[in-house]
């Protein structure tokens, strides 16, 4: 059997638990992740005396940024970031976008974010809208969405399609500016 390790934990992680927790997880998971990023602490009896006499102090920590948070998802939620690749004719990606493109675009957008706050389930490696996840606190998620197309029209085309408009290109908006002009002439023309 798996050596297991018993940790307190010091804010919400999904799919483990709630502040002050008392959970059992395998010890490299504490080693290399809960312990070193302080997100939890060794559930020694010391520890638990600690987290009780520092607990009050802790939610009122986590409230305050979980309330900073709310505040940026506000702003930032339905945001769509462009990015453009090179692509196949398929619509396959030559490489794929990670986590490091989506937070730098989102930053060039005026938010602040790290990589480590995108949430990707999977390698984006196609051409196309995706709607993406942001973590900006334990509590508080995000959705954007990055488009990844192979140029700027075909980003706006997309985008367009996604969101259920008519696809209209620079050519065919041209020929309606010229035929609303004739229009235009046409009927000053009967006026006189």
């Amino acid at each position: 059997m798996a050596a297991t390790m018993d940790v307190i934990l010091l804010q919400r992680i999904e799919k483990l638990g709630q502040m002050g927790d008392v959970v059992t997880v395998k010890p490299g998971y504490a080693r290399n992740f809960l312990l070193p990023q302080k997100k939890a602490l060794r559930a020694t009896e010391a520890n638990k005396t600690f987290f009780e006499t520092q607990k009050a102090q802790l939610e009122a920590d986590n409230l305050k940024r979980r309330q900073e948070a709310e505040a940026v998802a506000e702003k930032m939620d339905g945001v769509t970031v462009t990015l453009i690749r090179a692509a196949s004719e398929t619509g396959a990606l030559y490489g794929s976008v990670s986590t490091r493109d989506v937070a730098e675009q989102v930053t060039e957008a005026g938010f602040t974010l790290n990589r480590s706050q995108v949430v990707l389930d999977k390698p984006i490696k196609e051409l196309g809208v995706h709607e993406l996840r942001v973590q900006l606190h334990p509590e508080v998620l995000v959705d954007i969405r990055a488009n990844v197309a192979k140029s700027a029209d075909e980003a706006e085309a997309q985008l367009a399609a996604a969101d259920g408009k008519p696809v209209v290109s620079a050519e065919e908006e041209e020929a309606e500016a010229l035929f609303e002009t004739a229009d235009e002439e046409a009927d000053e023309g009967d006026e006189a």
